[in-house]
């Protein structure tokens, strides 16, 4: 193969790529999450409230989360949060509010719907960055997605809110197409204090 030619092939890689649009972006970001499976991953918060870092699983709208301040199972309708600073375990039916704010395949495919998307002017190398902003009033103002080029994952995102606070979530380790139990997703006692109190607040 000449020099020639693999410059074409390079130049035409180049320009599938900026053929992109950030609307498709998102959509292939939103595919490539549905079809890894049940995903682990782990997961760093940087905010103005701290910092907190652990791991999440994730299959479909089911998760769990875990870290030393907190722990979270969703199964796709019932949450269970475990918080060091209450010591107690709560059980609610999350609204799709707050399933955007730990779960990122319900954050990214909000994001689809509710928000306006365009391409950042902040890229960084082996990414493709997208800016996005809400159609109508929200507590979120503004988003930038960073997605990984050639697996098309979310990696970055860094999120501003409405009261001036904003926090950075960092997604590494991924494995995908995990074989794990449908009861990943449900409370599971041992992993909190033992005699630790259960509140319903559904």
């Amino acid at each position: 193969m000449n020099k020639t030619l693999i410059t074409l092939i390079i130049a035409l890689l180049a320009l599938v790529a900026q053929a992109q649009t950030p609307q498709q972006m998102l959509d292939r970001a939103i595919a490539a999450l549905r079809g890894a499976g049940t995903i682990s991953a782990n997961y760093q918060v940087k905010s103005s409230q701290g910092n907190n870092s652990g791991t999440i699983v994730m299959a479909g709208p089911k998760y769990r989360l875990v870290s030393t301040d907190m722990k979270c199972w969703y199964d796709g309708k019932t949450q269970w949060t475990w918080s060091r600073a209450t010591d107690e375990v709560n059980i609610t039916t999350p609204t799709p509010e707050d399933l955007q704010m730990t779960n990122p395949m319900a954050a990214v495919t909000d994001f689809k719907t509710n928000f306006n998307v365009w391409k950042s002017k902040g890229q960084i190398p082996g990414h493709y960055a997208i800016m996005m902003r809400p159609k109508k009033k929200s507590d979120i103002v503004q988003v930038y997605l960073y997605l990984t080029n050639g697996t098309d994952l979310l990696h970055i995102a860094h999120i501003r809110m409405a009261d001036g606070s904003s926090f950075t979530l960092t997604l590494t380790g991924y494995k995908t197409h995990q074989n794990l139990p449908a009861s990943t997703f449900t409370y599971d006692k041992s992993m909190v204090p033992a005699g630790t109190q259960v509140v319903d607040l559904r």
